[in-house]
C-alpha cells in the first residue's frame, strides 16, 4: 500500500466483527494455560506478551505502523524521545565506547550524550553536520560504534546530509542512526539515504496533538551485524540473561536490533509507552500527510513574509531560496521542510521576549511541533544548560526565536505575529 493508505491501515487488520480502530489493551498482565506456555515466552522461544513493562499488543499494532511508514524491519514505541535517543545509543554502545554525533542536535539529546551518558563511561565527540567528509572521517576512532545526526535539526533547522553521513558511517563499519522527528516520514525516509537506524519522538508531529508523550524506534535491517561481530557481541553472542541466546542468528538481520532492544533494556530500564498513548499515537499518524502538507504550506508563506520585516533580523527556513540548507532540503525534503521556522528579532533577546509576550494567538511553550502553533525562546528554555561555545555549536544565538507554525488560518497566523512585532 502506498504512503497515505498506510497511515491508516498498516499494523492492524481487523477480523469479521472485530473493531475497525486498533484496539486498546488497558493490561498489566496475560493469563496462560500452563507455566510451560509461558515460560516459552521467557525463553524467546515463542512470541507472545505476559507483561506490558516490555510490550503490549496496541504498542505493537502501533509500531508495526510506523515501521511501514519508515520502510524498516522492526520497531518499538518507547515512553519518550528521550528514551529512544538512550537506547538507540545503549543497545550497541557501553563503558568504553565512543560515538560520533552531529553537533546541531536537540539540547536534551546533547545534554544525555554528553553528561548522563559520559557518566555511564561513553564518550561523545559532536561535529559540525557542515563540515568534510576528511573532517568527518577524523572523528572516528577503533571503538567508535555509531554515528548520529537529525534529519532537520531542533531548533537549528540544519538539514543532515544523510548519504554524506551514511558514507563516513559504512567506512567504518558503524550504523547511522537519524533522529527523524521533524521530518517524519512523510517527508523525509532516511533509510533509503543510507540510514540504518531511525528514532523519532512520537510526541511531535507523529502524534501531531500535544496528547502524548513518546518515543520510538525503528530499524531498517540494512545493516550487518555479523559483518562486525567483534564490534557488536551484544547482538552476535550469546546472552547469559536469555539462556544464551544470540540475537543476530535467532532474530535475524532484519530483527537483531530493536528484539535486544525489547527484551533486555526495556526489561531493564521500564521505559514503557501506556497503551493508551500508544493509542492516541496510532490515531495522531492517520492524518499524518494531510497535517505535514498544512504544516509545510504554512510554515512557507510565514517564513517568507518575516524574510519582509523591518524588525526582523533573519529567518532560517530550508524552504527559503538562498537559505544554507536549500539545495540539501530539495534534496531530502522535496515535499516540504515541516512547520518549524527560526528567526531573530531586531533588538536581541530582550525584544525576542518583548515580541513572544505580544503574541495572542501563538502560545509560548516548551513544545513543538504539533496542530497549534507555538513559540519559544531556546537559549532559555530547551538549551539553557549550554554555554554560549556550546549554543553557537548547536547553532542556537541568543536572539533565536523558535517559532512553530501551526495548521490555523494562515491569515491569522500573520496577522498574530504582525501585532507582536509592532509592539517590539
Amino acid at each position: 500500500m502506498n504512503f497515505d493508505t498506510n497511515c491508516l491501515h498498516a499494523g492492524y487488520r481487523p477480523g469479521n466483527g472485530e473493531p475497525r480502530n486498533i484496539p486498546i489493551i488497558q493490561s498489566t498482565t496475560f493469563r496462560y494455560e500452563t507455566s510451560a506456555d509461558m515460560g516459552k515466552l521467557f525463553d524467546l522461544e515463542a512470541s507472545g506478551y505476559f507483561y506490558t513493562r516490555l510490550q503490549n499488543p496496541t504498542s505493537d499494532m502501533v509500531a508495526a505502523r510506523l515501521c511501514a511508514l519508515e520502510g524498516g524491519t522492526a520497531a518499538m514505541l518507547l515512553s519518550s524521545g528521550q528514551a529512544a535517543s538512550f537506547f538507540s545509543i545503549f543497545n550497541i554502545a557501553s563503558a568504553g565506547d565512543h560515538i560520533v554525533s552531529s553537533s546541531t542536535i536537540y539540547g536534551g539529546t546533547y545534554n544525555l550524550f554528553a553528561v548522563t551518558m559520559k557518566r555511564m563511561g561513553i564518550e561523545f565527540t559532536f561535529i559540525d553536520p557542515d563540515c568534510s567528509e576528511d573532517e568527518l572521517d577524523a572523528a572516528f576512532r577503533p571503538n567508535t560504534k555509531a554515528l548520529f545526526g537529525e534529519t532537520i535539526a531542533n531548533p537549528a533547522l540544519t538539514v543532515l546530509d544523510i548519504e554524506k553521513f551514511a558514507r563516513a558511517a559504512h567506512a567504518h563499519g558503524v550504523p547511522l542512526i537519524v533522529d527523524n522527528t521533524f521530518a517524519t516520514p512523510a517527508l523525509c525516509r532516511p533509510f533509503e539515504w543510507g540510514a540504518d537506524i531511525v528514532t523519532h519522538s512520537t510526541t511531535k508531529y507523529l502524534d501531531g496533538h500535544a496528547a502524548a508523550v513518546g518515543g520510538a524506534i525503528v530499524d531498517s535491517g540494512n545493516f550487518d551485524w555479523t559483518a562486525h561481530a567483534d564490534k557488536y557481541p551484544g547482538l552476535t553472542t550469546p546472552d547469559d540473561s536469555y539462556h544464551g541466546v544470540t540475537y543476530t542468528e535467532r532474530f535475524g538481520q532484519g530483527g537483531a536490533y530493536v528484539t535486544k532492544a525489547v527484551v533486555q533494556l526495556m526489561r531493564d530500564f521500564g521505559s514503557t509507552p501506556a497503551p493508551m498513548n500508544a493509542w492516541l499515537l496510532g490515531m495522531g499518524m492517520e492524518t499524518l500527510p494531510l497535517r505535514m502538507a498544512k504544516h509545510c504550506a504554512n510554515a512557507q508563506a510565514v517564513a517568507q513574509w518575516l524574510q519582509t520585516h523591518e524588525k526582523v533580523a533573519w529567518v532560517r527556513y530550508a524552504g527559503l531560496p538562498g537559505d544554507k540548507y536549500y539545495d540539501l532540503a530539495q534534496k531530502y525534503l522535496p515535499h516540504g521542510c515541516c512547520g518549524v521556522v527560526s528567526f531573530g528579532v531586531k533588538g536581541g533577546r530582550a525584544a525576542a521576549e518583548r515580541f513572544m509576550a505580544g503574541l495572542k494567538l501563538a502560545s509560548i511553550a516548551t513544545h513543538v511541533a504539533d496542530a497549534k502553533t507555538c513559540v519559544l525562546h531556546p537559549a532559555s528554555a530547551t538549551h539553557r544548560q549550554m554555554n554560549d561555545a556550546e549554543l553557537v555549536a548547536a547553532g542556537v544565538s541568543p536572539d533565536l526565536v523558535r517559532l512553530s507554525v501551526g495548521i490555523e488560518d494562515l491569515d491569522d497566523l500573520i496577522a498574530d505575529l504582525g501585532q507582536a512585532l509592532k509592539q517590539v
